[in-house]
């Protein structure tokens, strides 16, 4: 009887400690990404010159880039500039846009990748997808999984508390994700992947129901676990399903109605998860992620954000346009704007302000 299996794309090396970065050429060097330390480093000019000043010494073979932002423009030429460096692989040493553009880059010149994450705001780290701004506002990417992912604690409780707790909201969203996922299979018979559902789940619901703070590098670890595991569900299922729904929706309609007034992705996804559990009509598990997101510091209504009710419903109302074709509570729903209002005046008012 045959034996059925599957590869499942996933880093080489996942390390997530204290120092972590104190030897990264050893470590690419054991796992054979880099036995020379011919390294191109893709950072920002702000937070990553710093940590280029710190660990450029214990580099002496690399090359550093700073990348000007987060767009394709940005990524495109980033590539350019680096495909001339017989380099063993692309570094991309911090946030969520320098690791996207770090991400297309490596793709474009045919290089393997490796993430260097120094905040925790969102799971695009280890997912095979870059996000990067471009003419038409914002576009996704099918980029190869990173070959290693990198956290350093000690890098990432130097970074603004703002940005640690945004990946809070991010992963808490999974569970949010999944139910829309379900509500696809349910519905339209959309194919469900159960291991990336289980994964994505399991991160939010570790999240969900941590007792830490991000003080604690112990919750830190389960919280950067929860990212990685998040961007693997995605490699998994060959697409953003497991982590994205009507929760994203929502964001990605304050990016694009409020493109400069738009708050950290986690932050808008977090808000967004709470309110589509809300409308999905569980609302025990609504007022629980309510309870942890305040706990955590993190909006659970529009004004928490800068956003007044007519805003956020505009918003809602707008949602299933940014993702044409992904079927989610709201497109389940399909509410006009006076239920939408409606339905976030009983939100609001359960939850308490």
């Amino acid at each position: 009887m045959p034996v059925l299996t599957r590869l499942i794309p996933s880093p080489v090396v996942v390390d997530i400690s204290r120092g972590a970065l104190d030897d990264l050429a050893g470590l690419l060097a054991d796992q054979r990404i880099s036995t020379n330390g011919k390294l191109a480093f893709a950072i920002s000019g702000g937070s990553g010159a710093a940590l280029r000043d710190r660990f450029a010494p214990l580099l002496p073979n690399a090359s550093w880039y700073e990348v000007g932002g987060g767009t394709l423009d940005d990524a495109i030429k980033l590539a350019d500039a680096m495909k001339s460096g017989r380099y063993d692989a692309v570094v991309g040493l911090g946030g969520g846009k320098i690791i996207d553009c770090a991400k297309y880059a490596a793709a474009r010149i045919g290089l393997p990748l490796v993430a260097v994450a120094t905040n925790l705001s969102h799971d695009g780290l280890c997912s095979p997808v870059a996000t990067l701004d471009n003419d038409a506002g914002r576009g996704s990417y099918g980029v190869p999984n990173p070959i290693a992912v990198v956290i350093d604690l000690d890098v990432i409780r130097e970074a603004p508390e703002r940005y640690i707790r945004s990946g809070i909201g991010d992963v808490i969203s999974n569970i949010s994700a999944v139910k829309d996922w379900e509500l696809g299979h349910e519905q339209r018979g959309e194919a469900i992947d159960g291991l990336a559902a289980a994964m994505a789940r399991q991160a939010g619901e570790a999240i969900l129901h941590h007792p830490g703070d991000v003080s604690d590098d112990g919750f830190l670890q389960v919280l950067a676990e929860g990212l990685v595991l998040t961007g693997i569900s995605m490699s998994v299922a060959g697409d953003s399903r497991p982590a994205s729904g009507a929760c994203h929706e929502i964001n990605h309609a304050f990016d694009l109605l409020y493109p400069k007034r738009a708050a950290p992705h986690g932050e808008q996804c977090g808000l967004g998860a709470a309110f589509a559990t809300y409308l999905r009509g569980d609302k025990d598990t609504a007022k629980l992620m309510v309870e942890v997101l305040r706990r955590h510091r993190l909006p659970v209504l529009p004004a928490d954000i800068g956003f007044d009710r007519d805003e956020f419903v505009e918003a809602v109302a707008y949602a299933p346009q940014t993702r044409p074709g992904r079927y989610t509570i709201l497109e389940h729903l399909d509410l006009s704007t006076d239920q939408i209002r409606d339905a976030y005046a009983d939100y609001a008012q359960t939850i308490g302000s």
